[in-house]
């Protein structure tokens, strides 16, 4: 039988959470923090388990100190338990009208309860212990009625103290470290804690700390720095994605030690273990239909976030209707132009308390459908993601966000998703969506694929085009080649979309057939007046802004080796 090592009394939060990860463990009670550590460090006990952070309170700084210090053992898993805290006091018969003037309880619960103490008891005196077993004992010795005591339930009943408050601290969960001898192994949805020594100065350190991280994708869950209490000098807590033995994240350690801090010996390892977020999930699992490279894409990055993930399609073993029992959102990404009749089959399937959430480049048909094929139960949200399945990370690329009326938590659970991953979301209506849309996509491919034919009609060598060609010129040639070497079928189907995006080819189209007519017909007052028109129209930050992105663009085309000769 395992032991382990935990702050009492019976009933207490540690006792509650040693006994919820080991329930057949032997449970050994201490009264400090301090008295944990050292038993597991002598080998008392197989295991320690200690809360490291409180969403009211934060975190438990006294435990990084102290395990800091360890020479053995490893941070290897977590309980996250949520604290239900009670107030009571003594029943007096004689008067059931005393006002309490003192509150009894653990610091920490103090500073959880704090908002609650101030509402209802301001001039109360507050007093702290550490073994409010031995303080409830006295209370009821000495028979101190204006004494209330604040703990767990089970802690306030044992000591036969009416309960006065129940649940006086909402949203309140505390998380547990467990420590043990030997690090945990791989799972795949890992995190990794490590603190620093004390460090020397040096201007950026944190910053170049965190960009050796954020270079390789890492994402780090956790910040804490403070300055040693014996040194005065800093110190760096962090906890990151991955397992210690992830090759990516070990050589963010090693290059860290060696060429950031050039101190050996300057990390140390707390432990990893399986990761744990204090934020409440609502979604379990997520399928997804269809079954193509971008599926693909975002199924593994939610998977590296915890959850179930299912793939269907024409080819697949599991088939789309039978996912439907498994999961809590259905994610429709196929292609363009069969997204409406896809969801219009399969939306019936939907049961109210699920999601739908289309990945698709054109919103409003695709909504319509959903609105009339789904439950009003089922929430739906549509996601343009500008990024195909190529991108390594959606940091930083866009993705355009129509939420509807039935747009709930799950959708914002997803939204936070691309969020925490870096993508810029912009929030849209359907016809606003198909008509950027429209500017930013269908336009530019309609474009690059009437150049390519006329090219062709007109028996343009295309080695000859870079001869002849300034760097504006080059920019809708290098678009041209891009649309017609990367899955020429998507651009196919982004310019048949309807909607609203169709009314900026149309006008497009109108409007260079009227330059073409001015032009062959020599007006170049009016041409210039259209460009005067244009400019104001087009505002000074604007033009600012995208001449300097298109002469960085000009400084890397005019290398030598990107020219083409």
């Amino acid at each position: 039988m395992p032991s382990i090592a935990t702050i009492g009394p019976v009933g207490s939060d540690c006792y509650q959470a040693a006994y919820q990860y080991a329930p057949d463990a032997e449970l050994i009670l201490f009264r400090k923090l301090s008295d944990i550590i050292n038993a597991f460090s002598k080998g008392e006990v197989d295991y320690a388990l200690v809360p490291v952070y409180n969403t009211r309170e934060g975190e438990v700084k006294e435990y990084f100190r102290l395990v800091s210090k360890m020479e053995e053992g490893y941070w290897i898993d977590n309980v996250v338990l949520p604290i239900h805290l009670s107030l009571g006091r003594l029943e007096n018969k004689a008067s059931s009208s005393s006002t309490i003037s003192t509150i009894v309880s653990r610091g920490s619960v103090f500073k959880q309860c704090e908002e609650y103490i101030e509402d209802n008891f301001p001039a109360a005196t507050l007093m702290a212990v550490q073994d409010i077993e031995q303080a409830m004992k006295e209370i009821r010795q000495k028979e101190r009625f204006d004494h209330a005591v604040i703990d767990s339930e089970e802690v306030v009943k044992k000591y036969g103290f009416d309960l006065i408050a129940r649940e006086v601290v909402s949203h309140n969960r505390t998380r547990f470290a467990v420590i043990g001898k030997n690090l945990a192994p791989l799972t795949g949805y890992d995190a990794t804690a490590i603190i620093t020594r004390p460090l020397k100065d040096r201007v950026g350190m944190l910053a170049d700390i965190l960009g050796e991280f954020t270079r390789r994708g890492i994402n780090i869950l956790d910040l804490q720095s403070e300055n040693d209490i014996k040194t005065q000098k800093l110190r760096i807590y962090i906890e990151v994605e991955g397992h210690i033995k992830d090759k990516n994240l070990s050589d963010a350690l090693v290059t860290i030690e060696s060429s950031v801090i050039q101190e050996e010996g300057s990390l140390k390892t707390l432990g990893s273990f399986p990761r744990v977020d204090m934020r409440v999930k609502k979604i379990k699992s997520f399928g997804f239909i269809g079954s193509g490279g971008m599926s693909h894409w975002f199924a593994e990055r939610l998977e590296n976030e915890g959850y179930k993930t299912y793939i269907t399609g024409r080819s697949s073993s599991l088939k789309p209707a039978q996912m439907f029992d498994m999961v809590d959102v259905v994610i429709i990404c196929v292609p363009i132009s069969v997204t409406s009749e896809t969801i219009s089959e399969y939306g019936p399937l939907l049961r109210d308390g699920q999601a739908l959430i289309i990945l698709a480049g054109e919103s409003e048909n695709t909504l319509k459908s959903a609105l009339l094929s789904t439950s009003p139960g089922v929430e739906l949200m549509f996601v343009h993601n500008l990024w195909g399945p190529q991108a390594l990370t959606m940091k930083d690329k866009n993705a355009a966000i129509v939420r509807t009326s039935r747009s709930g938590s799950f959708c914002s659970e997803f939204e936070a998703f691309l969020y925490k991953y870096g993508a810029d979301i912009y929030q849209d209506n359907a016809q606003k969506h198909d008509l950027l849309m429209g500017v930013s996509q269908k336009l530019p491919t309609t474009i690059s694929v009437a150049l390519a034919m006329t090219l062709s009609q007109h028996s343009i060598n295309c080695d000859d085009i870079n001869s002849h060609s300034t760097l504006t010129s080059l920019y809708g040639i290098l678009a041209m080649a891009r649309v017609h070497s990367q899955n020429p079928r998507t651009y196919v189907e982004i310019m048949a979309t309807t909607g609203d995006g169709r009314k900026i080819v149309r006008s497009f189209a109108a409007n260079i057939s009227r330059l073409i007519d001015l032009a062959e017909q020599g007006q170049i007052g009016k041409l210039h007046e259209i460009m005067k028109t244009n400019k104001q129209a087009l505002t000074p930050s604007f033009l600012q802004l995208r001449m300097k992105q298109a002469q960085a663009v000009d400084d890397v085309m005019s290398t030598p080796n990107m020219k083409v000769r």
